[in-house]
């Protein structure tokens, strides 16, 4: 017990056992800086020294930039920029659906059907019948040049043509689609919100108004069919076409032709254009307001 307590004791006070340490010059044994250590002292400075590194470190890591260069970390403003994305995110989703509701209600009113207050969800399951695309023949493509390249003409000067502020229906100036023979009247009681003209095979169809074609599509009821949205809330729809020369977002001018005379469609009885006109969301006679 005794030879273990003077190892232990030996061992204390090694620790303050003076040393000195001395820097020499090489060649002339010059002494130049000197200090006198301790165990002690030494085994202070550097664990004060290491304390003091590991807390540099850890602040730098917490409060500085240099913690975005250390994997697991983000930047300072990562957190609010994705808040700010998934705000633009969440409405743009809201504003495509919104438009993709007010796309499907026109549909709806050009087929007759009944308008919906939501946007229905697509099934995974939903199936697609896909509808390869005719060739073209080397007439069609010529007639196609010829009437897209055909000087529109007008009735009216520009001045005329400028709808600005209307009150009604009566105020606009409509230039006629086709120039033809009515055969089937306007009849709502009948389901049936347009008018028939009939013309020679292949008369160009054209726009009634300025405009924007909303839609330009095929279906099997109504065949070839274009939409073309005029200013104050007024729809003009031309059915059974047998070609289109207009895509959906083009924007068209009043005589200006987009497309042509045809009979596709289930519901078509012969060439003819099955001609519409919807304002503020009601059908209206097109007779009452344009000479064909």
């Amino acid at each position: 017990m005794s030879e273990t307590k003077k190892q232990k004791k030996s061992f204390f006070s090694k620790l303050h056992d003076k040393y000195r340490l001395v820097l020499m010059n090489d060649d002339t044994f010059e002494e130049k800086i000197s200090f006198r250590l301790t165990r002690f002292n030494v085994f202070i400075f550097f664990g004060t020294l290491v304390i003091f590194l590991v807390v540099a470190t850890s602040y730098l890591i917490a409060f500085t930039p240099l913690k975005e260069y250390i994997p697991g970390y983000a930047d300072f403003n990562t957190r609010k920029v994705l808040r700010e994305l998934n705000q633009k995110a969440d409405s743009l989703h809201a504003e495509l659906r919104r438009k993709d509701l007010y796309i499907v209600n026109i549909r709806n009113i050009i087929e007759g059907k009944d308008l919906v207050d939501e946007m229905p969800e697509l099934q995974s399951s939903q199936e697609f019948t896909e509808i390869s695309e005719l060739s073209r023949s080397r007439e069609d493509s010529i007639l196609r040049a010829q009437i897209e390249n055909q000087i529109t003409y007008s009735d009216w000067s520009p001045e005329e043509m400028d709808i600005v502020e209307t009150r009604g229906v009566s105020q606009f100036f409509f230039f006629p689609p086709l120039q033809g023979i009515l055969t089937n009247h306007f009849n709502p009681a009948t389901r049936h919100y347009g008018i028939d003209i009939v013309a020679d095979k292949g008369s160009p169809i054209k726009a009634t108004l300025d405009g924007t074609v909303i839609f330009s599509t095929w279906t099997l009821t109504t065949g070839y069919t274009i939409g073309v949205q005029h200013a104050n809330n007024l729809i003009s729809v031309y059915k059974h076409n047998d070609v289109l020369l207009k895509e959906e977002g083009s924007y068209v001018k009043a005589g200006e032709v987009i497309g042509i005379i045809g009979d596709s469609g289930t519901l078509s009885t012969g060439t003819h254009l099955h001609f519409e006109l919807w304002f503020n969301g009601n059908p209206i006679n097109p007779a009452d307001y344009i000479v064909f």
